[in-house]
């Protein structure tokens, strides 16, 4: 939430991307600084960003990755997340290991995961093959019999099922349907 707020600005058409954090009607000009309003928890904007520190350079990084959500040429703006991970992933050092142990728990190889995510189609593949394994498990623990959904989109059994995949996974409207 506090990223689509601290875009306002550039939305509206005040300030460009590289000047966001001067705005001085937001918020974000006064998360970096010592001495910020009590109100403003830095935690709930960095951790959403990849557990950045709260220090000047993971501010820093902070308004760059805002710049790259805000760019609306979807090559640039690949470019600009691929500046801002350098490697696999978006986050502090700290945030990247803690994902690469998540990854490495769960059984999960971290070279398939490079290669995967360097791969977009077979990204997508194995991303839906997960919402599907979850779609399953939903339907069993809801006593919910996939083979027989009633047509109406708004029919219990498939309301409950899209609020649980919502809940749980990135799957859209589209996968869903």
């Amino acid at each position: 939430m506090a990223h689509y707020i601290h875009l306002n600005p550039l939305r509206a058409g005040l300030v460009t991307a590289d000047r966001l954090a001067d705005f001085r009607w937001s918020s974000l000009h006064r998360f970096p600084q010592k001495k910020r309003p009590g109100v403003l928890d830095p935690a709930t904007v960095l951790h959403g960003s990849g557990s950045l520190p709260d220090r000047p350079a993971g501010w820093r990084r902070y308004v760059a990755y805002l710049g790259a959500l805000a760019e609306e040429s979807p090559a640039e703006r690949e470019r600009l997340f691929g500046d801002l991970s350098l490697g696999w992933c978006l986050g502090s050092k700290e945030f990247k290991a803690g994902l690469r142990k998540d990854l490495l728990q769960r059984g999960a190889d971290l070279e398939r995961a490079i290669l995967l995510g360097a791969d977009p189609e077979a990204w997508r593949k194995e991303r839906e093959a997960r919402w599907e394994e979850k779609l399953q498990r939903a339907a069993k623990s809801l006593r919910i019999r996939l083979d027989r959904l009633p047509p109406a989109k708004s029919a219990l059994a498939k309301v409950q099922l899209a609020a649980v995949m919502k809940m749980a996974t990135a799957a859209g409207n589209a996968w869903l349907a």
